[in-house]
């Protein structure tokens, strides 16, 4: 850590264009705010990239890059810090891979208060320290006041699978079950209720978390999981129609075995939202065979990300890969693909 003549003032100093320009001041950011709460030896080699070696034996590679432009940047369980790790972090995981480090650009605007910048660094820290996934590399830009909303964080994560380990949604077939890791819509509509200053009885908080912990008890369990997607932007009805595009094959879930929180229904009800289509920040939705399902299921709820897990459908034949679902009244109704967006900026 180099000495610099004054300290960054991390409580009342602001990001101004030197902060971007290469310069000392960038230097200085980076030493006293990103380096210090992201420590690591491979950060410390202060390369334009990581080096490192993969561990013995392992199989393929996976690689996901996601860009997190959320607002508000704090929002009750959560701040787009700790979603930049989570939701990248999750990306490799459903690919089955074990994540193993994280890359972290940020772009932020001039006039963007430091102590604020300091609470969403030490929120990515703290989310990668837990999650057992470190970042080692880096990039930070400045944008002009009034030419960016604050900060943008783009993450990019890199894992391996192991052999044997092969998830995708062509492997999906018909008679598979469709399983969820817990209560549907809790991210989505905590963003809208802050934006919309709506209070209910209890604070609906975000469900972001790091599901790689929770996907390898599953695959301890079951090896042959077929698939697995965490339901973001589209929520759940997006993952259930692009999974049956790709396989072919048609969805039906059930409504009354889908988990939503009774405040997440109400408030739903409220702004005009259908759950299914409301996104989550830490679930994943599972297909596997038939027979399997219960032992999935029995995995998941035994870890404290998937307490609150259910099957909720199942694949059925179908030419034309329609996602329906069998309402409480008996009947069944279509699940398509959402028009538009529903919320934007949550993630």
């Amino acid at each position: 850590m180099k000495t610099y003549t004054r300290p960054l003032d991390l409580k009342n100093g602001r990001v101004d264009m030197s902060h971007g320009s290469g310069g000392r001041a960038m230097a200085q950011l980076i030493d006293e705010l990103f380096a210090r709460h992201f420590t690591n030896p491979i950060l410390a080699e202060q390369g334009d990239g990581a080096c490192f070696a993969l561990p013995v034996g392992a199989g393929k590679m996976v690689m996901a890059t996601d860009s997190h432009v959320v607002s508000p940047l704090f929002f009750a369980g959560g701040d787009i810090g700790c979603l930049s790790v989570h939701g990248t972090i999750n990306d490799v995981a459903m690919m089955g891979a074990k994540p193993l480090y994280l890359s972290a650009a940020f772009i932020l605007e001039e006039g963007f208060p430091l102590a604020d910048l300091l609470r969403i660094v030490q929120s990515m820290a703290q989310a990668a320290r837990e999650a057992g996934v470190p970042i080692v590399t880096g990039d930070t830009k400045v944008v002009e006041a009034g030419k960016g909303d604050g900060v943008f964080i783009t993450t990019t994560g890199i894992g391996v699978v192991a052999e044997g380990i092969d998830l995708k949604p062509s492997n999906i077939k018909v008679g598979d079950k469709i399983l969820v890791s817990g209560m549907l819509g809790d991210h989505g509509v905590a963003i809208m209720s802050q934006r919309e200053n709506l209070t209910f009885e209890t604070t609906i908080q975000s469900d972001t978390a790091a599901l790689n912990g929770l996907v390898a008890t599953m695959l301890d369990a079951v090896p042959n999981i077929h698939a697995l997607r965490d339901p973001t932007r589209g929520g759940l009805a997006a993952v259930l129609n692009e999974f049956a595009q790709a396989s072919g094959h048609g969805m039906l879930i059930h409504e009354k075995a889908i988990p939503v929180r009774s405040q997440v229904a109400a408030a739903c009800e409220l702004l005009g939202l259908d759950p299914l289509y409301v996104a989550n920040e830490g679930k994943l939705v599972a297909y596997c065979a038939a027979e399997d399902a219960e032992t999935l299921l029995a995995a998941m709820r035994a870890h404290p990300l998937g307490r609150d897990a259910a099957i909720i459908g199942e694949v059925i034949a179908d030419t034309n890969a329609f996602v329906q679902m069998e309402t409480v009244f008996g009947g069944r109704r279509m699940v398509d693909w959402i028009n538009g967006e529903q919320l934007p900026r949550i993630c």
